[in-house]
């Protein structure tokens, strides 16, 4: 019976330094490691922006459902007030609370518009901020080490 779990082949040691290599070799290994930190980066940007992106996306569509039901259920406690107004206050002149109502609609809308802009722009652009950190990390030791 196959053993189910296959393990990759061992991986040969790295050839140990020697004193013989020419300039060549070691600026052909530099290019090749500097080449594969660069692809690195770049791929821990990708995989940053995407989690944060799922994230954002997640986030909203749970949010459009909550405020879908909300705004239903806003839709049906105002009819009620509505109602009320036009037969307490208004005399028996439904018109004018449905008006009284409307007005107390538009500026919830408002202040839900105001927080809804408050909180895309505080979460655009999604920027991998741990990519870049890693980035200027690797640039000050190179620098130190060059100099």
């Amino acid at each position: 019976m196959p053993d189910p779990v296959q393990t990759p082949p061992p991986i040969p040691p790295p050839e140990p330094p020697s004193e013989d290599r020419t300039l060549a070799d070691l600026v052909v290994e530099v290019s090749e490691n500097a080449s594969t930190l660069v692809r690195e980066e770049i791929e821990l940007a990708k995989a940053e922006v995407s989690e944060k992106v799922g994230k954002i996306l997640r986030g909203s569509a749970v949010g459009a459902a909550a405020g879908t039901f909300a705004f239903l259920a806003v839709i049906m406690i105002f009819h009620g007030v509505a109602w009320l107004l036009g037969e307490e206050v208004f005399s028996g002149n439904i018109w004018a609370g449905y008006f009284v109502t409307a007005g107390i609609f538009l500026l919830v809308a408002a202040l839900a518009g105001f927080v809804a802009y408050r909180a895309v722009r505080a979460g655009a652009p999604p920027v991998p901020q741990q990519a870049i950190e890693e980035a200027k990390l690797t640039k000050e030791m190179l620098e130190k080490e060059a100099s």
